[in-house]
């Protein structure tokens, strides 16, 4: 479950954040990449802030 809520916010982080280079300025794509640099070094660490945040709000991993 939160690593669906996960992908969907970061898929909605990127594809707001490359509308916004379009229309509004370019350097919205510095935003892009980190979120880019944020997946790869979750993907190697194993950890992941919004992981640690939604776990705090209460929603529970579900396997």
């Amino acid at each position: 479950m939160i690593s669906r809520i996960i992908r969907a916010i970061a898929g909605s982080f990127i594809l707001i954040s490359i509308l916004l280079a379009i229309y509004v300025s370019q350097n919205w794509l510095w935003f892009t990449a980190f979120f880019g640099a944020n997946l790869l070094q979750s993907a190697f660490t194993k950890w992941c802030l919004m992981e640690d945040i939604l776990k705090k709000i209460g929603i529970k991993d579900q396997f």
